[in-house]
């Protein structure tokens, strides 16, 4: 068993495949599958990932590997195989796939350390005579067996660390040890002068109580500086080191512990098919369907005890929006330190030392957004999906993956159920359960029996005609000075998905564009620049205009800022809180503003998605929401479902406790049926009608699409490969396959790159990855020689 199949870090359709390579003599019995190693590849060192060891090859001359760089696997055989099964999936590279499971700072240029935690063989020694950490050369050139090193290793006495030469190194604490035993050291206080007494203090210290101490703690018990310790390390006898913490971005929180809560009936009715699924080991797919405020979380917890009571793990997934510290409390107040996080706001260095503890084992539930999926977890009992309809769990970058895909294969291999929560399912999931493939468990009240808010839907042209040319409408106005007068609080929300502030002339019409990309400019009060967001060019704001030199030229659209001016006008002693993109850039900004709101330091909180979901304060009574539609106009067949799926998010924050709740819906189009059903709160009427839409016009659940995207800097260049692509793709197809296209996309420039796009629309095309593929291998050339770029998504969620 002396050769290891490799999967080497080249991008490319030539080298998408497993290579061999000779496994050195040093390394026969500890290289592992799913390891990584450094290959000679053509006349270069690269990275490979070792995907399994035998003893055949298809070549007689092999290479041989030159190192490795980890000595236990950074992915499990599953993840393996799944990284295998996810790059035919999404047609990407077997490589891009294995990478997006690894934490990011395992991706970064690094040096590797030894560092000694414990008791260790005789024949390691050697390398540790200076202290505790040593550079893995050092092991390199001692002559020791690998075999020996990843003993130790395994057994917990060294640890292997990457030290990234970037930001993302270890955390370390300084610590100070004595190095002579008790006796010795009442000796030595014998000859220092007593006049010196913080230096005789210390070493009295560690007489009294020998142990290694951290370094600030003994100098402030002693209330002295780094200059008194200075001598007595000078002398030998005593000696320091940097110990390495794993950070715990939630040390310094007090999280109380919770105990389960008596469930409901329709709780314990939800919970029973899972807790089967969980003892009998069969793999199931749950559709858990509760209104907001039902108590989806307790059931899912109720769950996660039993899987660990099992001793197995598991993996709860929330919106990267809804990953807030009340979530993240619910999991740790209730499995304490058994808990690891996964999300954005961590740093790289944060991410990898969580994502450690889980390969350690040092901990049994991972909870984060969509990349926790991959968590290398290898007992798997429950995987959770919540607000599985929310479309972040969609990939945008290469691997184009849904999260909900990843999770039904983790949940088939480990024969675990998989449970996907949401008030408003995506209309595929609940498809899916309404024919049997996916297990429909219903919430259909709230908990504590509160009562859901009353509604009410303003038509803004009537406030128009009316003469009231505000943001807000008299009614809603009204229930926000009802609220400051009986001290409650009051959400805000404010639809920007399609809706930006931009700068129009009044009398020719003329609206600033970006030079480089087809979109509108918007406009950013705080800078008083007009942005592109999508390839960042910006400008001052004209003050005549540039196409008939008027100086009629004004700003139109709502934005947050304009919206908290006009509160500050309208009721100038409500103390508001912003949330958005420019007041939330600072990490933990998210946290304290949310904290200062739910500790009642502000009636009114204003915000964009961002305070959707999960949110649950019990002073807010009313729920406003300003310009309900704008996702309504936007070249996207979920258009509609988003929107209902947002206002029945949003109006769930309302009267979650003791007090009832109200929501107003302020609108330009309350006849559309995705307002007026969110108004009524009624999932299945929305369902129906909706399914009726998707129907007539072959959208999915009926239908699967696949887009092309091609883009190109000449117009012509881009448009004619779309022209092509499409011709191979009707030649190649069968006569069932609809092809819309070539035609540009909604946003045609960007980055000064034309951009045009094909879809494929199909009920059962068994070989569209084939063909695809084919086509993707024939542009190959022109792809890296003429910069002509083709992105290929299997399940668009952005039409854009």
């Amino acid at each position: 068993m002396n050769i290891a199949k490799v999967v080497v870090d080249v991008p490319a359709s030539q080298t998408d495949r497993v290579y061999d390579y000779l496994i050195p003599e040093n390394m026969i019995g500890v290289l592992q599958p799913g390891m990584r190693v450094v290959v000679p590849f053509g006349n270069r060192r690269i990275m490979g990932f070792v995907l399994e060891i035998g003893s055949s090859a298809e070549v007689d001359k092999l290479k041989e590997i030159q190192e490795t760089m980890d000595l236990l696997p950074a992915l499990t055989p599953e993840l393996l195989d799944l990284g295998v099964w996810m790059g035919e999936q999404t047609l990407s590279f077997h490589i891009t796939a294995l990478q997006a499971m690894l934490p990011q700072a395992m991706k970064a240029k690094y040096q590797k350390l030894l560092i000694r935690t414990g008791e260790i063989a005789e024949a390691l020694h050697p390398l540790f005579l200076e202290g505790d950490t040593a550079g893995y050369e050092q092991f390199e050139h001692s002559g020791v067996p690998l075999a020996t090193l990843q003993q130790a290793i395994k057994a917990g006495q060294i640890e292997l660390h990457y030290q990234v030469n970037s930001k993302e190194t270890k955390k370390t604490i300084r610590m100070v040890d004595a190095s002579k035993n008790v006796e010795e050291l009442q000796k030595a206080l014998e000859s220092v002068n007593a006049r010196a007494m913080k230096q005789r203090a210390l070493l009295e210290h560690f007489i009294e109580e020998p142990g290694p101490i951290v370094q600030k703690h003994l100098l402030d018990m002693y209330e002295t500086t780094a200059s008194t310790l200075k001598p007595l390390l000078e002398t030998g006898l005593l000696h320091s080191y940097d110990k390495e913490v794993l950070r715990d971005p939630y040390e310094d929180r007090q999280i109380e512990r919770t105990r389960p809560l008596q469930l409901s009936d329709s709780q314990a009715k939800a919970l029973e098919p899972i807790l089967w699924s969980i003892q009998s080991e069969s793999h199931e797919v749950f559709l858990l369907h509760g209104v907001t405020g039902s108590g989806k979380t307790e059931v899912y917890l109720q769950a996660i005890q039993q899987v660990l009571e099992k001793g197995q793990e598991a993996i709860v997934l929330v919106p990267e929006i809804a990953l807030t510290p009340q979530t993240v409390n619910r999991f740790k107040g209730r499995f304490g330190s058994d808990v690891a996080v996964l999300h954005s706001a961590l740093s790289a260095g944060e991410k990898y030392d969580e994502w450690r503890k889980i390969q350690r084992k040092q901990v049994k539930v991972a909870v984060g957004a969509r990349s926790a999926i991959f968590a290398p977890f290898e007992n798997l009992g429950i995987i959770i999906i919540d607000e599985e309809h929310e479309t972040s769990y969609k990939q945008e970058d290469h691997p184009k993956y849904h999260a909900r895909d990843i999770a039904v294969f983790r949940g088939e291999y480990h024969h675990a159920p998989v449970v996907l929560g949401s008030a408003t399912p995506s209309l595929e999931s609940f498809a899916r359960a309404e024919k049997g493939v996916y297990h429909m468990l219903e919430l259909p009240e709230r908990v504590n029996q509160a009562a859901m808010p009353d509604y009410q839907i303003v038509d803004m042209r009537d406030e128009l005609h009316a003469g009231n040319r505000s943001i807000f409408s008299r009614d809603l106005l009204e229930q926000m000075k009802e609220r400051l007068h009986r001290k409650e609080q009051t959400v805000l929300f404010l639809n920007r998905r399609g809706y930006s502030t931009f700068v129009m002339c009044r009398d020719c019409g003329h609206t600033v564009e970006c030079p480089h990309c087809d979109i509108t400019l918007t406009y950013h009060r705080s800078s008083e620049q007009l942005k592109c967001h999508y390839c960042g060019y910006e400008e001052p704001i004209p003050s005549i205009c540039p196409a008939c030199e008027s100086d009629t030229i004004r700003y139109f659209g709502t934005g947050t800022q304009k919206v908290e001016e006009a509160l500050t006008q309208l009721l100038p002693e409500a103390r508001v809180i912003r949330m958005d993109v420019d007041t939330t850039r600072r990490k933990g900004a998210h946290e304290k503003l949310l904290g200062a709101f739910g500790r009642g330091e502000a009636d009114i909180l204003l915000g964009t998605q961002m305070i959707a979901k999960g949110l649950d304060f019990e002073k807010v009574t009313l729920v406003g929401v300003l310009a309900a539609d704008s996702m309504l106009h936007l070249p996207d067949f979920r258009a509609a479902e988003k929107t209902f799926q947002l206002l029945t998010q949003v109006s769930g924050r309302a009267g979650r406790h003791s007090l009832p709740g109200e929501v107003i819906i302020q609108t330009y189009s309350p006849e559309h049926y995705s307002v007026e059903l969110a108004a009524a709160g009624d999932y299945r009427p929305f369902f129906q009608t909706e399914m009726q839409t998707r129907r007539a016009f072959q959208y999915p659940p009926y239908y699967y699409l696949a887009l092309m995207t091609i883009s190109h800097q000449h117009q012509m260049k881009a448009m004619q490969t779309t022209q092509t692509i499409v011709q191979l793709l009707q030649k190649h197809l069968s006569d069932q396959v609809r092809i819309l296209g070539p035609t540009p996309s909604p946003l045609a420039r960007i980055k000064d790159r034309y951009r045009f796009q094909c879809m494929v629309k199909y009920k059962n095309e068994p070989n569209l990855r084939d063909v695809i593929r084919r086509i993707l291998h024939h542009y190959e050339d022109a792809r890296k020689k003429e910069d002509l770029q083709i992105h290929v998504d299997l399940q668009p969620y952005s039409l854009m």
